[in-house]
């Protein structure tokens, strides 16, 4: 497996409130977490940290012989659950940082499978051979909602006005409701994940273009890039995982 990543605060947000952390557990395993934090000044940066580190904590901390299926969604629903305990917690407690939270995606790859589960508008990708690309995810936003219900478009979602609304978060409930999926991983494909920074500034489209035929170091530079040069007006980060 080979894994690139890069953050970046984007041309307009003083402070990156993404995060994100990588690894391996064994060879053919791979995992990887992203965050976007939100909530006030010092608020989204703390609950996306938090979120990352709890999430990758208990994934680094298991061994390649209990990953089976059931028990990675059991361990990406539960690690995710806990963080919006601890998170909703410290948020409630500490004034200034009252009403934070965090998106979540993260992924386990373990040989031709792709385990991922997320919260909010942070997507997952998979890119395949000859440019294609197929969004993994769906968002908990309020855009896609209006998008299922018939109301708008999926052209018309990336510039409606609520487009950063999102209708679930890490920590800002007691609870949290999470998305589990099973996906393959063919040994020419690409598993991304990313916040919106990029997502909501370079299209589908040119996310494939840009990683097709170019080597997977350069990938996560590339991509940045991109978004940067499409406006930049969010926190970018991106995780790219190749066999």
């Amino acid at each position: 497996m080979n894994i690139t990543a890069k953050t970046d605060v984007g041309t307009v947000r003083k402070q990156n409130q993404d995060s994100y952390a990588v690894g391996e557990i064994a060879d053919g395993v791979s995992w990887a977490v992203v965050c976007d934090g939100m909530g006030g000044a010092a608020g989204g940066a703390v609950a996306s940290t938090m979120a990352v580190r709890m999430i990758s904590d208990k994934i680094s901390s298991v061994r390649r012989e209990m990953l089976t299926e059931s028990f990675i969604k059991s361990l990406l629903i539960t690690s995710i659950e806990n963080a919006n305990t601890c998170i909703y917690e410290v948020s409630t407690s500490n004034p200034e940082l009252s009403g934070m939270g965090t998106t979540a995606v993260a992924v386990i790859t373990v040989d031709d499978k792709a385990y991922i589960a997320h919260v909010g508008d942070s997507r997952a990708y998979k890119l395949l051979p000859g440019g294609k690309i197929k969004q993994i995810t769906t968002d908990h936003s309020m855009v896609q909602h209006l998008v299922e219900m018939g109301d708008i478009t999926p052209e018309q979602a990336r510039t409606h006005p609520d487009r950063n609304i999102i209708t679930r978060a890490v920590g800002v409930d007691a609870r949290v409701r999470v998305d589990f999926t099973c996906e393959e991983f063919g040994s020419e494909e690409i598993i991304l994940i990313c916040s919106d920074g990029l997502s909501g500034y370079v299209e589908d489209s040119q996310i494939a273009n840009t990683v097709t035929g170019t080597d997977y170091r350069e990938c996560a530079d590339r991509l940045v890039s991109a978004a940067v040069e499409n406006g930049g007006g969010d926190n970018i980060t991106v995780v790219l995982i190749s066999r």
